[in-house]
């Protein structure tokens, strides 16, 4: 999965970054959002009713069903825009913008007493924010709870939290559908309260960012797809449907490797919200993830490679007391080859799989052992 990177902050994830520093004064150029579904209703005189004879004689051919076409479409239309326009009113106060020492991103306010979700990379290694709501200019103080960058998700907290702080509503991702539509709402470049929108265009779709890209190194599952623009500045925002909840939080655009690197556009990924409330949830309750819902295998590994340079396995380098693997019998030095058929031929095609998996699935782990061919069925563990 090498073709995405993370768009807040510019974490990307063939290797490279930029760093986002427009202000909410917006010293990027402004863009409008326009709706895409504009109505336009178009008045037609109708003369004469009919062509070419008299009120006795055979009528021409009609053009009501043509108006009544018309118009039906310009209801449609307008009670789209409206639909639109209602969720934005709803849940744009909950979006908020989180500022660091140097770059920014988005969050989402999670309850009344301050709490506010994001992605691990957008708060990097700082402990202090400052924070501005969608309705007011005034800087609010925040401080890290805790971050879980194996899900690119991180918690902060007000330090005073002001009067109507808004809570959003999040959705059960997993009744999410290809084909609904989305909007995005976040700070991209530095411009806050920005809108785009698109559609759940995949979901169920597995991405691996690069560390080296500035990511945190996360293989995130059952991410959901959208087309809807994700830019630098809006990771940590709000994924939404038209009921005005949280779908997803924004968290990874994708690349064209065939140019340069390039932004791929109408291809953004965010981590699924119901995976954001149970990580969040026991944040706020406990202080930390204690309960990953992260399927395992227990070893240490690393990629090696074939008699031809390529990667060819993942060397398992030390076992976990026991863990899965080790009670399935796999040893340090074996090399792993296969997960339910499918090859790991790299340490992030083997992240891949297992995150697509939950703990307590039987899988098939084929492997080799000084040379010897071998596939044994592992229980999986928890993260």
């Amino acid at each position: 999965m090498d073709a995405f990177r993370a768009r807040s902050r510019a974490r990307s994830l063939s290797g490279s970054r930029t760093r986002t520093r427009a202000t909410r004064s917006g010293r990027a150029r402004v863009v409008r959002f326009a709706l895409p579904l504009t109505a336009v209703v178009c008045s037609v005189a109708l003369a004469g009713g009919c062509s070419g004879s008299d009120s006795s004689g055979p009528s021409g051919p009609s053009t009501k069903p043509s108006g009544t076409t018309e118009q039906a479409a310009a209801v449609s239309g307008n009670a789209l825009q409206a639909d639109y326009q209602k969720v934005i009113r709803d849940v744009l106060p909950s979006v908020v913008q989180i500022q660091g020492s140097s770059e920014q991103g988005s969050g989402i306010v999670y309850d009344d007493k301050g709490h506010i979700v994001t992605n691990a990379h957008v708060v990097g290694n700082e402990k202090t924010f400052k924070v501005t709501t969608s309705n007011s200019e005034i800087e609010l103080t925040a401080t890290l709870v805790y971050a879980y960058p194996d899900q690119d998700l991180a918690v902060i907290k007000l330090d005073k939290v002001p009067e109507g702080l808004k809570p959003a509503k999040f959705a059960n991702s997993s009744k999410v559908e290809v084909g609904q539509i989305t909007l995005a709402m976040g700070s991209p470049l530095g411009l806050s309260s920005s809108v785009t929108q698109g559609i759940v265009s995949a979901t169920g779709r597995t991405v691996s960012e690069n560390p080296a890209g500035g990511g945190t190194g996360a293989t995130i599952g059952n991410m959901v797809q959208t087309s809807a623009a994700i830019n630098p500045g809006n990771s940590g925002g709000a994924l939404v449907n038209l009921d005005g909840q949280v779908v997803g939080i924004p968290t990874l655009a994708a690349t064209d490797p065939n140019m340069g690197g390039g932004a791929a556009p109408g291809i953004g990924f965010a981590i699924p919200s119901s995976m954001v409330t149970t990580v969040a949830g026991q944040v706020v309750k406990k202080g930390k993830v204690t309960d990953s819902g992260r399927a395992a295998l227990g070893i240490t590994g690393r990629t090696v490679l074939g008699s031809s340079y390529q990667p060819d396995g993942v060397a398992v380098v030390d076992v976990n007391d026991g863990g899965a693997a080790q009670k399935a019998g796999i040893q340090s030095g074996d090399i792993i080859t296969q997960i339910n058929g499918t090859d790991v031929n790299t340490m992030v095609a083997l992240a891949e799989q297992l995150a697509a998996l939950k703990p307590g699935d039987k899988v098939s782990v084929a492997y080799t052992r000084n040379g010897a061919e071998n596939t044994v069925e592992v229980t999986l563990g928890e993260i």
